[in-house]
């Protein structure tokens, strides 16, 4: 089948190669030179050093070519690969760009800033502008992923949750090979909103690593941040299912203990007593959950679902409280039933 990846940072990437191995794949990014690179020396030496890549793999920098690969029906698939902050443009280009039906899956996670839109929401909405929701389908693929780990052909298990059965019987025929599994599913709200809130819960497991209070504490955070994730997403209209699998609890396991993690280095950091300036200028990578943990609150706040650990690491992250005493205001709640 012909695929296109849109977004050439560490997880378009790994991808893209990973796919490659089975599969005609383009690797489209903004940056030429970086193409070029990549296409030159077989790695991405900005987001993925030292890591080989398929020797199939094609860049294109040319955005029309790039989209005409995957303009095939009916295995043609699009993978979009940029941040939450990109997509909308980006399906933008992508309906005007495609002639004929457009089969899209996305990488990113986390909530529009200003809106609080998930990303199915926000192409919805650009779809429908386009006029082309009907002859679209669309989803994300998601999980328990670090992206160094998917380009060296480590084992990984992921989501893709989407809008018809087509649609994920194509990204497990795209990706389900080699050492990785894909499992479909049609809860695309608590497939996305496992992979945000999660992003969130990790800065704080990562502070309380960082302030060394122990793996009991770091078991504490993450089963009470699953039912901070698990309440807010039955509240948006997920299913209690997926927040139990490799979409909530999976990728929560691996983004709250795991040392690739950036949200969870963030978390580490601030307990350092770095300010979040300093930490971002150093992390160099986007890290999701500061950019969502206010959407994340506030959306709690909509509904009425209680979300302490979120509160609390949005104190920590943009009202200057040390994550000290973040803590010890979790400590200080009244006993409940669990």
């Amino acid at each position: 089948m012909k695929i296109t990846v849109f977004g050439a940072g560490a997880w378009g990437t790994a991808l893209a190669s990973h796919a490659a191995a089975a599969h005609d794949v383009v690797l489209w990014g903004r940056d030429a030179a970086q193409l070029a690179a990549i296409g030159a020396d077989r790695v991405n030496a900005t987001y993925l050093p030292g890591v080989p890549l398929s020797g199939r793999l094609v860049v294109e920098p040319d955005f029309e070519r790039a989209a005409a690969h995957a303009d095939v029906e009916p295995d043609g698939l699009v993978i979009v690969a940029t941040p939450v902050s990109g997509l909308r443009e980006m399906t933008r280009r992508l309906a005007a760009s495609q002639a004929g039906g457009l089969r899209m899956l996305w990488l990113c996670k986390g909530f529009e800033a200003g809106t609080n839109a998930l990303p199915h929401q926000m192409v919805r909405e650009e779809l429908t502008a386009a006029g082309r929701l009907a002859d679209t389908s669309y989803g994300v693929l998601t999980g328990p992923s670090f992206a160094r780990e998917v380009a060296l052909g480590l084992p990984c298990a992921l989501t893709v949750a989407g809008t018809s059965p087509a649609l994920s019987e194509l990204a497990q025929q795209a990706f389900h090979h080699h050492a990785m599994r894909i499992y479909g599913s049609d809860d695309l709200v608590g497939a996305e909103v496992g992979g945000a809130v999660k992003n969130v819960l990790a800065i704080a497991t990562g502070a309380s690593d960082g302030l060394g209070l122990g793996l009991n504490a770091r078991a504490a955070l993450v089963t009470r941040g699953l039912a901070e994730m698990t309440r807010l997403g039955m509240a948006l209209g997920g299913r209690v299912e997926t927040f139990m699998g490799l979409a909530g609890m999976g990728d929560l396991i691996l983004t709250a203990t795991g040392d690739l993690s950036r949200n969870r280095k963030v978390g580490q950091q601030l307990a350092q007593g770095k300010t979040l300036a300093q930490i971002l200028a150093e992390l160099g990578h986007v890290a999701e959950g500061v950019r969502c943990a206010q959407a994340v609150a506030a959306l709690a706040a909509a509904k009425g679902v209680d979300m302490p650990i979120t509160r609390a690491v949005c104190a920590v992250l943009f009202e200057g409280l040390p994550a000290a005493d973040a803590v010890a205001r979790l400590l200080q709640r009244d006993a409940r039933d669990e």
